[in-house]
């Protein structure tokens, strides 16, 4: 692979692959030297490679100072961008709302839900879900968090003092039964049965779907079909849409039942989940969804929110057993707002757990959850003075925007202190950027932060944690989830508290 000037000649002793336009496609131009152009010998290298080298920083670190960079994947132009004001042209511009071609291959198992879809239906299906994730609804969601952390604690209880193990598994398990209680009102007990048919599904799919983003060659709906993962794709999928299909329908006839009861299941009160508001909330005609639509949404929560998640809470943990400074502070501030007693996390408590946050910021900063993400642009547009051609697709890397040197001096340094309040003062919004930015930003972000703190203090409240990587072993894999190649592995001492 070559990365080379515009205008400059290849450097690996071999013709370049030259590859024709899409039907009406330009590519994009612009003025000077600067911006950079990745020539790849050899297509069936492309994907996977680029991926992994921008997962492991390698280019970015040596062509940090460019403005972006352009090349293709087969015959459709893209351009990668990782400035925060390149970024800021694309994602407040509602003309380049539409996501990226690639997001097509998601749209068997998810639909056209607020994830995939556009224009006029995104606009209505966001309006119409923005009011369930009111803070005062998430609330309710607490309970269920806990629980599952408690399931977890007593899970790594049985690893404590027992030498290094991988807590990758166990904390995305836990992760996972959180969104199907609270999306769907459905226990799953994944941390108890990881073998069941839906949870192998899930991770499944999203296996499947990303080997099939990282090949252009498989593109093509008759060669996957026929020559790749097109039969298990869709064994894969059946599993996952009768599963969602029959708690829909199971939800929506006991709301029928409990709604002329006033709202309580044998004389207590029901546990609400996403998919009752979404069973009970209507359009501005006073319209319900359908369960094809409902089950667009619910599908999305389930993909959206738990792979996220977990990654999130295992780099922290990581980071935290490889910062003994940080874990005492987070452990000290963890004591200060529980003390020594064995209490579930309330509201007012995560109000107060202020530099967990700023660890759990900083932890998406390094190793943010989804490394990079696409739009297509709408129009003929200029950034930062390159001409970019409407049909491009802009790929925003997150993993590298996050390591600007202007606004995270030393930026591999793990360093919580950055969100502190002062700290963050003159940085730009599209400095940093975990959960997207602008018109299409996550909807689930205090969802998913309100998890994270809840998971994360019951581990620190019972345990000492002590990485046993080093952060060049993690290997991070850029694929649509970041993670790293062998999982976290860590020591776990049981914390004795006394008054």
């Amino acid at each position: 692979m070559t990365v080379a000037a515009r205008g400059a000649s290849s450097t690996s002793g071999g013709p370049l692959l030259r590859l024709p336009l899409r039907q009406g496609a330009k590519p994009p131009t612009g003025p000077g030297p600067t911006g950079l152009t990745l020539h790849v010998p050899c297509v069936h290298e492309y994907i996977p490679c680029v991926i992994f080298l921008w997962s492991q920083f390698r280019i970015f670190r040596e062509f940090s100072d460019a403005p972006l960079f352009k090349f293709w994947i087969g015959t459709l132009p893209c351009v990668f961008l990782f400035h925060a004001e390149n970024v800021e042209t694309v994602l407040t511009n509602a003309v380049h709302m539409e996501k990226s071609y690639a997001y097509t291959f998601l749209h068997p198992w998810l639909g056209t839900g607020l994830l995939t879809s556009t224009g006029p239906k995104w606009r209505q299906r966001r309006k119409m879900l923005t009011p369930t994730f009111h803070f005062s609804i998430l609330t309710e969601f607490l309970e269920v968090m806990n629980e599952q952390a408690e399931i977890l604690v007593e899970k790594l209880e049985k690893q404590a003092g027992k030498g290094p193990f991988n807590c990758f598994n166990h904390i995305t398990l836990c992760a996972l039964d959180i969104i199907c209680e609270t999306a769907m009102g459905k226990k799953i007990h994944a941390q108890s049965n990881s073998d069941s048919e839906y949870v192998k599904s899930v991770y499944k799919m999203s296996d499947i779907i990303s080997r099939r983003q990282r090949t252009p060659w498989f593109w093509p709906n008759f060669v996957y079909n026929y020559f790749g993962d097109g039969r298990e794709h869709d064994r894969t999928l059946k599993v996952l849409h009768s599963f969602t299909n029959k708690v829909i329908h199971e939800r929506s006839e006991k709301m029928s039942h409990i709604e002329s009861d006033n709202d309580s299941d044998n004389g207590t009160k029901r546990r609400k989940a996403f998919l009752d508001m979404l069973l009970m909330t209507t359009d501005e005609d006073g319209n319900r969804m359908n369960n094809q639509e409902i089950q667009e949404e619910v599908d999305t929560f389930m993909f959206e929110g738990h792979d996220t998640t977990a990654a999130s809470m295992n780099w922290v943990v990581h980071l935290l057993g490889a910062h003994p400074e940080a874990h005492s502070r987070v452990q000290q501030e963890l004591q200060e707002v529980f003390g020594t007693s064995n209490r579930p996390a309330n509201i007012e408590d995560l109000k107060k757990l202020k530099y967990l946050e700023c660890v759990i910021k900083e932890a998406l900063r390094l190793f943010p959850s989804v490394p990079f993400f696409a739009r297509n642009i709408g129009e003929d547009c200029h950034i930062n003075g390159f001409k970019v051609p409407k049909g491009a697709n802009a790929i925003v890397l997150t993993y590298a925007l996050h390591r600007d040197r202007r606004y995270f001096p030393e930026p591999e340094e793990f360093r919580p202190e950055r969100f502190l309040p002062e700290n963050a003062v003159g940085r730009p919004p599209y400095a940093y950027i975990p959960f997207s930015a602008g018109l299409r930003n996550c909807i689930g972000q205090r969802f998913a932060l309100m998890e994270e703190k809840v998971v994360l203090a019951a581990i620190l409240r019972n345990f000492s944690v002590e990485a046993c990587q080093k952060r060049e072993d993690l290997r991070p894999l850029g694929e649509l989830i970041l993670r790293p190649e062998k999982g976290i592995i860590i020591q776990l001492e049981k914390r004795i508290l006394s008054n």
